[in-house]
C-alpha cells in the first residue's frame, strides 16, 4: 500500500506540473532549508500566488502532496487517547471521507475540465535523506530555480552516504537538473556549494557574507524593543551590484539564518522585484517553530529554542548565536549566564564521535554551563571538560531526566540554548522552563 500510494502521488504530481506549468523553486541543503523556504515564500508572495510545502513535509509523500494541494497533516493517523467506540468510528469515518475527497480533488485537478485555478509558483523544500532522493524529486517537479543552502564538513544524514562528497553530489542533482534558462542560487561561503557553480548550465547567483558574492550582507547588528529591555531581532544591509537597502527582521536572532534571507532576495531579483519591495516582504517572514525561536523563560531568562533538529554545522551556528546574543543583552544591561543544553546529533554514522567532540571544544568557548542529553552527547561533555570547569558540566540520558535539573539551575537573566536531533525530544526541556502566561 505504501509503495502504491507513492506511485499514485508521483504520477498525479507529474501530470499537474505538466498541465499547469508553474514556476518551481527547489530548495535543498544540509541546514537552513525550511527557513529559506519561508523567506522565498514571503518574497514571492508579494508578486505571485505561491504555494509551499507546509512544515517539514519534504519527502517523497510531502512534495507531491504540495504540488497537488493536499494537506498531509489531515491524512495522518491521529492518536485519540481515551474515546468511546462511537467517537472512534466517527473520527475514522471523517478521515476516510477526507481521503476520498482529497483523491477526487487530485484527479479533477489533473484530468478534469476546465482547468482549475493553480498557483503561479511552487516553493518546495526537498529532503535528501538517502541517495537518489533529489533525482526522484526533480523528475516530478522540474524546477526552474534551485537553491543549495549549505553542506558542511559533516552533513546531516551522512550515515546513509559513503562520504561527505556523496552528500554534496546528491545536492548537486538539483543544480544539474536546471534548464539553461534557469537559475542556480548558491552559498558563496560554503566551498562545497560554491564548487557547483562551475558545473551549472543555468545562470548562477551567489550569496553570502563575503563581498565577493553577487549578493551579500553587511552591517549586522541586533536591535532592541520594549524601551531597550529586550532584543527584537537583527538589522543589516543587503548589497547587490551598486545598490543596498537596510532591513530589519523581528524574530530572527541567528546570523546564519540570514543565508536563507539572501537566497530569497536572489530569487526575488531574478523575477524582477526591486530591493524596496523585497525588503518589505522580508518583514513578513515566519520563523518555523523549533528553529531559533526566542522565548521568555522562567526567572526572566531567555530561551533559544532550536530543538527541531541538529547537525554539527547547525549546532556550531547555534552556539555562535548564544555567544552573540549574550553580548547584545549585556550591552542593554541584562546580565546572565550562557547555558547550552545539547542533545545527540543523530545520523552521523562513523563521524559521530569526532563530530560531538568538535562541538564540545566550541561549546567550552561559547557557554558558562553545559548540559548534555544522550549517549553521543557525552562526548561533547568530555571534550568540553578539557577547557571548562567540570562543576559546570552535567550529562543526562534523556530529556525527561534533564528537564527538571535545567529548571533548577536557571538563574535571573540566564540565556538558555536548547538544541538536539528530533528524536531526542529536546522540546520537553523548553516546555519545562518557558514562562507561562
Amino acid at each position: 500500500m505504501h509503495h502504491l500510494l507513492k506511485l499514485i502521488l508521483k504520477i498525479l504530481a507529474k501530470r499537474a506540473i505538466l498541465r499547469y506549468k508553474p514556476i518551481v523553486i527547489g530548495i535543498t541543503g544540509s541546514v537552513g532549508k525550511t527557513t529559506t523556504k519561508e523567506a522565498v515564500f514571503a518574497v514571492l508572495s508579494r508578486k505571485f500566488w505561491v504555494r509551499k510545502n507546509e512544515k517539514n513535509y519534504n519527502n517523497e509523500f510531502g512534495v507531491p502532496m504540495a504540488v497537488l494541494g493536499i494537506d498531509p497533516a489531515k491524512l495522518q493517523n491521529n492518536r485519540f487517547g481515551k474515546a468511546s467506540r462511537l467517537d472512534l468510528a466517527r473520527l475514522a469515518a471523517r478521515r476516510v471521507n477526507y481521503k476520498l475527497q482529497t483523491f477526487c480533488h487530485a484527479l479533477w485537478l489533473v484530468y478534469g475540465w476546465p482547468e482549475q485555478k493553480y498557483p503561479k509558483a511552487l516553493v518546495l523544500e526537498l529532503a535528501a535523506d538517502r541517495p537518489g532522493d533529489i533525482e526522484y524529486f526533480v523528475d516530478i517537479v522540474r524546477p526552474q530555480v534551485g537553491i543549495v543552502t549549505a553542506v558542511g564538513e559533516v552533513p546531516v544524514h551522512i550515515e546513509f552516504y559513503a562520504s561527505p562528497q556523496e552528500v554534496a553530489n546528491e545536492k548537486y542533482e538539483l543544480i544539474r537538473s536546471l534548464p539553461p534558462d534557469g537559475l542556480a542560487v548558491l552559498n558563496y561561503d560554503d566551498q562545497t556549494v560554491l564548487d557547483m557553480k562551475e558545473k551549472s548550465k543555468a545562470k548562477v547567483i551567489t550569496f553570502g557574507f563575503s563581498n565577493l558574492a553577487n549578493l551579500w550582507i553587511s552591517d549586522i547588528s541586533y536591535f532592541a524593543v520594549e524601551d531597550n529591555k529586550n532584543i527584537g531581532g537583527l538589522s543589516f544591509k543587503i548589497n547587490y551590484a551598486s545598490s543596498f537597502i537596510p532591513v530589519r527582521i523581528s524574530g530572527i536572532i541567528g546570523q546564519h539564518q540570514l543565508y536563507g534571507v539572501l537566497a530569497a532576495v536572489a530569487v526575488g531579483i531574478n523575477f524582477g522585484m526591486n530591493l524596496v519591495d523585497i525588503s518589505a516582504a522580508l518583514e513578513r517572514i515566519e520563523v518555523p517553530r523549533g528553529r531559533m525561536n526566542l522565548l521568555a523563560g522562567i526567572k526572566n531568562s531567555a530561551i533559544i529554542n532550536d530543538t527541531y533538529n541538529a547537525s554539527p554545522l547547525s549546532t556550531h551556528a547555534a552556539l555562535d548565536t548564544l555567544r552573540d546574543f549574550a553580548k547584545a543583552r549585556e550591552a542593554l544591561g541584562i546580565k546572565g549566564r550562557r547555558i547550552a543544553v545539547l542533545g545527540d546529533m543523530r545520523e552521523l554514522g562513523k563521524y559521530e564521535i569526532e563530530a560531538h567532540r568538535s562541538i564540545g571544544k566550541i561549546a567550552a568557548e561559547r557557554c558558562d554551563v553545559l548540559i548534555t542529553v544522550g549517549a553521543a552527547a557525552k562526548f561533547i561533555a568530555d571534550s568540553a571538560a578539557k577547557q571548562m570547569s567540570k562543576e559546570n558540566i552535567m550529562s543526562f540520558n534523556t530529556s525527561d531526566e534533564a528537564k527538571s535539573k535545567v529548571q533548577e539551575i536557571i538563574q535571573e537573566g540566564d540565556i538558555v540554548l536548547v538544541k538536539g536531533s528530533r528524536s531526542m525530544k529536546m522540546e520537553k526541556i523548553v516546555e519545562e522552563i518557558k514562562k507561562i502566561g
